[in-house]
């Protein structure tokens, strides 16, 4: 039997061999994939933890087909999404044949937000004036939940795994840092030459800047539960060092404000500030600001501030809605995108269909010299309003939802949990996810496997950790009942 499965080996080999010669020989190289296939698969099926690893790790320097093949009639991120696409198949096959999958994940609060969320995406994909770019919006959406949020809750239940996936990320991004600083040093680190360094693995310093924000405060985190050794500390603070320094390279203000404002809330935690008062301090605020709104508008069109390579010059130009390209053109998306909305506002024109309609909506006092009617140059510059034209009031209210119950759940975590550990990651995992709630506001990336990976991922690693939580409060009051 052995010497027979040799045999065979053999000749798979032999043909295996010829045929590569073959195509080769007629320029055709898609052949020399095939092993590579073979071990993905099986790495997939026998160890899906190590495979999710690997994915996470390509994540950061993942390249947009675009890029290696120009004018071509489709785009996906690669190696990523043919990876994703295979590991969401296999998983599951898994859940078929193994039905091993938690089903405490399937009723949980957050869960049932996604469920909603993706349910009005359908049903607004089949309502939508573009369905092809709808449906392929939604598939991409689809399996970067199933992926990155409904395989993550299976895979953290082993604690450890919540560092390791992390650290595949952060591992990743520093080879991506690593080029960009490289090549931003060979341009004098211009803020101009910011905008485009790290091509082609990030489209542009926006969502380079959203995914560095991210990974700090994980990052942060992890340093507290590592090794006490010096070797270990020295690495980890050299990594948070790194990070810290690319924020500020990369020239984006949205992604320095965010760091900014999740410092002030981990202050105000830290102080004993419950969830109410920020809450009570919100809504106080804004209706402070409300009554001078006019005022205010009055006094940032006297902001002629623009970007700048002068640290002090490129944050005053946040406010300057007169003169600065970049936040006039936001402007002029925000208000293609409602005047989208209010056409369609209960189904919207369809998922992923705003950057190929908002172009008849833009006015002339709008317009600015960025300003374009192809296809191109970003979406509609907010995760909020972009829903809001694509799908309708209830397909950003669905979205918020999610938001708003993941942000309860994390720090009824913290305020009420005993474990450090849950208490601590879950406290600087939504901290990360606030950083891109604000970033919501003036960019849309999680149509991009960059920002994804982490945005479902650390949704996934709370509610797990939330689920677990109840899980020994159950067994402690059962325990304590029966010794009554």
């Amino acid at each position: 039997m052995q010497q027979t499965t040799i045999i065979k080996l053999y000749v798979f080999t032999a043909l295996f061999i010829a045929a590569s010669m073959f195509f080769t020989y007629h320029d055709s190289f898609l052949i020399h994939a095939i092993p590579f296939i073979i071990a993905f698969v099986l790495l997939t099926f026998f160890s899906l933890r190590h495979t999710m690893l690997l994915l996470v790790f390509c994540v950061p320097f993942s390249i947009e087909l675009s890029v290696l093949v120009p004018n071509t009639s489709f785009d996906m991120s690669l190696p990523t999404e043919p990876l994703l696409f295979g590991i969401m198949g296999i998983f599951f096959l898994k859940l078929l044949t193994e039905r091993t999958f938690d089903k405490r994940v399937l009723t949980h609060p957050v869960s049932i937000c996604i469920y909603v969320y993706l349910l009005w995406l359908v049903l607004t994909t089949i309502t939508s004036e573009m369905p092809f770019v709808s449906f392929k919006y939604l598939l991409v959406r689809m399996w970067f939940i199933v992926t990155f949020y409904f395989l993550v809750t299976q895979l953290v239940h082993d604690k450890t795994y919540i560092s390791k996936y992390i650290w595949a990320y952060t591992f990743g991004l520093l080879i991506v840092i690593a080029i960009t600083i490289i090549k931003h040093a060979n341009h004098g680190f211009t803020q101009k030459a910011g905008h485009f360094v790290m091509h082609p693995f990030f489209n542009d310093h926006t969502s380079y800047g959203a995914a560095l924000a991210m990974i700090l405060p994980a990052i942060l985190i992890l340093r507290r539960f590592t090794k006490n050794s010096f070797n270990v500390r020295f690495i980890h603070m050299c990594v948070i060092g790194i990070i810290l320094i690319a924020l500020v390279l990369s020239y984006t203000r949205a992604a320095w404000g965010s760091v900014v404002i999740i410092a002030g809330i981990w202050l105000m935690i830290t102080l004993g500030i419950k969830l109410r008062s920020f809450i009570f301090i919100g809504v106080l605020s804004i209706a402070i600001v409300l009554p001078f709104a006019h005022d205010i508008q009055i006094a940032l069109t006297k902001n002629d501030e623009v970007s700048s390579t002068d640290f002090t010059s490129h944050v005053k130009s946040m406010s300057n809605i007169t003169t600065d390209a970049s936040n006039l053109e936001r402007i002029n998306r925000w208000n293609c995108a409602l005047q989208m909305f209010q056409e369609r506002p209960v189904f919207g024109w369809g998922p992923g269909t705003y950057m190929f309609l908002y172009a008849p909506f833009q006015h002339s006092k709008d317009r600015t010299i960025i300003s374009t009617n192809a296809a191109d140059l970003g979406n509609a510059h907010s995760e909020y309003l972009g829903l809001l034209s694509e799908a309708g009031l209830m397909g950003m209210l669905s979205f918020i939802f999610i938001i708003l119950v993941t942000v309860y759940v994390a720090f009824n975590l913290y305020h009420n949990t005993s474990n450090e550990f849950y208490k601590q990651i879950s406290l600087f995992l939504i901290l990360g996810l606030i950083t891109y709630y604000i970033h919501g506001f003036l960019n849309n990336f999680l149509d991009t496997d960059k920002i994804a990976a982490l945005f479902w991922a650390y949704t996934a690693i709370i509610v797990s950790c939330d689920i677990d939580e109840k899980e020994k409060r159950k067994e402690k009051n059962i325990a304590n009942t029966s010794s009554l």
